[in-house]
C-alpha cells in the first residue's frame, strides 16, 4: 500500500498529450487534409488556366508561390500525418520524433506583398493565407506536444493523499505513514 500512495502522491497530466488526441487535433487533421486536397485541385484545373494568362511578373511569381504553397502543404500532412500515427498507436512518440525531425514546419514562407504578388489570382493567394494559418496551428501544436515531451514532468499533488496525511496528523500520526 506504501507504494501506492507514494507513486500516486505526485502524478503529472500531459496536456500536450491530451490535445494531441483531442477533437482540436481531429479538426486540424481534416482542415489540412481537406486544403491539400483543395490546392491540387485548383492548382490542376483553374489555377492552372488562370496561370497562363498572368504577366511576366505575375507568372513568375504564381510559379514560385505555387511550389512553396505545395512544399508547405506536405510537409504539414506529414507531421499530420505522424501525429495520427502515434494517437492510432501505429507509432510510439519516440518514432515519430524522430521520423518528425525530417518534416520542416519553419521553412518556406510565402513572400506576400513581393513583386507579382498582387497579380497573383485571389484564388492562390486565398490558398496560401490559409496554408500559413494552418502552418501556424500546427507548429504551435508541435511546440506543445514535443517541447513538453522533453521538459522536465510538473508534479500534481495527489489530493487524497494530501487529504490522508491531515488524517493521519489529526490522529496523532506522524504525518503520511502511507507515503
Amino acid at each position: 500500500m506504501t507504494d501506492w500512495f507514494s507513486s500516486t502522491r505526485r502524478s503529472t497530466i500531459d496536456f500536450a498529450d491530451r490535445l494531441a488526441n483531442s477533437e482540436m487535433f481531429s479538426a486540424l487533421f481534416r482542415d489540412g487534409m481537406a486544403l491539400v486536397e483543395e490546392t491540387a485541385a485548383y492548382l490542376d484545373g483553374e489555377g492552372r488556366v488562370q496561370s497562363k494568362s498572368l504577366p511576366r511578373a505575375g507568372s513568375l511569381a504564381y510559379a514560385t508561390e505555387s511550389m512553396r504553397l505545395t512544399t508547405r502543404l506536405m510537409q504539414m500532412a506529414s507531421w499530420l500525418l505522424l501525429q495520427r500515427a502515434v494517437n492510432e498507436g501505429e507509432m510510439s512518440a519516440e518514432q515519430a520524433g524522430s521520423e518528425k525531425n525530417k518534416v520542416r514546419l519553419d521553412t518556406l514562407s510565402s513572400t506576400r506583398g513581393g513583386p507579382g504578388w498582387q497579380e497573383l489570382p485571389e484564388e492562390l493567394r486565398d490558398l496560401i493565407e490559409r496554408s500559413v494559418r494552418l502552418q501556424e496551428r500546427i507548429q504551435h501544436l508541435d511546440r506543445m506536444i514535443y517541447e513538453s515531451r522533453h521538459a522536465e514532468p510538473v508534479p500534481v499533488d495527489n489530493p487524497v493523499a494530501i487529504q490522508l496525511d491531515v488524517l493521519s496528523a489529526a490522529f496523532g500520526g506522524r504525518g503520511s505513514s502511507l507515503g
